[in-house]
Parts: structure tokens; C-alpha cells; sequence
């Protein structure tokens, strides 16, 4: 019997959602989301005032239209499974906006550890770009500067000791 993603802990490349193209990714951010169960969730799919996710009904995966998405970011910051990553590629960079929920928070150009979905370290990279919580109930955004070709890899940071 083969072992799933929920015993797994991580989804693998043929359970991913389809790629958006290099030449969308170059144009602005866009929503990418690893969300593949079938739960009653719809924060996404509420929160995107741009029509760019859809769901069938409350229990589907959402999906995006990454024509449609303007790279907001409204949809990261509600998702309660932290499923969701701004993509973007430019000037022969990648970078990777991703929910971050540990302390210390990191800064403006700290260099970070990068790591895949499944927790192995790919290597370095250099945070661009920090947005706090605004509330207690919410989820900081960091964005993280890497090779682009990581950007569909790259999945979480750690920080460094601080000071």
C-alpha cells in the first residue's frame, strides 16, 4: 500500500497542483497553493476579491487562475494550513513570500537557511521583505530571495541566532 501525504507529512511533485508558467511568474506574484484536501475550508477562496481562486464547494481544493491573480496576498494571510506561497522571478532571482509563525522574526536582509517541503536544507537565502502581524491572530509574511529554480521548492526558513 502506498503511503500518502497525510502519513508522509509532505506532499510529493505529482501531487502538486499545476505549475504557473515562467513567463506569468515574471510578470508579478502569484498565489501558489498545496492544498490538497477535501476539508471544509475556504478562507482563499473568500478573501480573493480578484475572482483568481475557485472552489466546486466548501469541501474542494481551491484552485487559481494565475491570470486572474494580482499577487495581494489577502489569500496567504488567512490560510489556516499556511498552504500558500507568493512565487514571483526576477532579474534572474526567484523569490518565495511565505507564512512564517516562529520568533525571532527575521530582517531585511538576513541570510536564512532555505528548506524544501519535506525539511531538508537546500541552502541559504536572503530575506527581502518582512511583514509583521499586524494582531496577535495573525500570520508574518517573509520573503525570501533564492536560485530561481528553487522557488517551487523552498517551503520554510530558519533564522539565525539573532544579535
Amino acid at each position: 500500500m502506498e503511503m500518502g501525504y497525510l502519513e508522509r507529512g509532505y506532499l510529493e511533485d505529482d501531487e502538486l497542483p499545476p505549475k504557473p508558467s515562467e513567463e506569468r511568474l515574471r510578470k508579478k506574484s502569484v498565489a501558489y497553493i498545496e492544498c490538497p484536501q477535501e476539508i471544509p475550508c475556504s478562507p482563499c477562496f473568500e478573501s480573493c476579491k480578484y475572482d483568481a481562486i475557485s472552489m466546486q464547494n466548501i469541501n474542494d481544493p481551491p484552485i487559481v487562475d494565475y491570470e486572474k491573480c494580482t499577487g495581494c496576498m489577502k489569500c496567504i494571510r488567512v490560510c489556516p494550513g499556511l498552504a500558500i506561497f507568493m512565487l514571483r522571478l526576477r532579474d534572474g532571482k526567484g523569490y518565495v513570500t511565505l507564512p512564517y509563525e516562529f520568533l525571532p522574526y527575521p530582517k531585511k536582509g538576513d541570510i536564512v537557511e532555505i528548506y524544501n517541503r519535506k525539511g531538508e536544507h537546500l541552502g541559504k537565502g536572503r530575506v527581502t521583505w518582512v511583514l509583521p502581524p499586524e494582531r496577535n491572530d495573525q500570520t508574518s509574511l517573509v520573503t525570501v530571495e533564492v536560485e530561481p529554480d528553487q522557488i517551487f521548492e523552498v517551503r520554510a526558513i530558519k533564522v539565525g541566532k539573532q544579535g
